[in-house]
């Protein structure tokens, strides 16, 4: 951890869980609560082209904004078939693209959005290579309410024993 000393402009090199020595009393911390969802689902077009989805915020029951790679080719009216991963048993789950936005954003609606959360996998960031065995190791402490396409990587340092001391 760098410890920025402002009055005299300093740098100091310290270990995360020094944190508590560097805080004040009204000093306030502020943590993103939400728990990561299994938001990255492998979806097909009728044609059969392959793409990635990443659920990004659900804005109404059935209704997601997401992120699609590749995007190019996916317009409003065009139907996605999503099916479980790995090969396990389930239904597919049938979306429409409702709306396009930029940079490869979409709407999509379903006809029934409540299978997804047995059909993706935890987002992972570039930098992890390997799959995670345990995806509640890619969670905060402090995690609560479901809805975050990515943990917020600075709170995985936080352990219950630094909360709490």
């Amino acid at each position: 951890m760098m410890v920025l000393h402002r009055g005299t402009r300093s740098v100091q090199h310290s270990h995360f869980y020094d944190l508590p020595d560097y805080l004040l009393a009204g000093d306030v911390l502020v943590f993103n609560d939400t728990r990561v969802i299994p938001a990255r689902l492998r979806a097909q077009k009728e044609t059969g082209a392959k793409l990635e989805v990443l659920l990004l915020q659900r804005l109404r029951p059935n209704t997601w904004q997401v992120l699609v790679k590749p995007a190019k080719r996916v317009f409003p009216g065009t139907k996605l078939v999503f099916l479980p991963q790995g090969g396990s048993p389930g239904n597919p789950v049938i979306a429409e693209v409702s709306d396009a936005g930029d940079g490869g954003i979409r709407v999509l609606t379903f006809e029934d959005d409540s299978p997804l959360g047995n059909m993706g996998t935890v987002p992972l960031p570039p930098y992890i290579h390997t799959p995670l065995s345990d995806p509640e190791r890619y969670q905060t402490v402090y995690a609560r309410l479901e809805g975050s396409a990515a943990a917020p990587t600075a709170g995985l340092h936080f352990t219950p024993a630094l909360i709490e001391g």
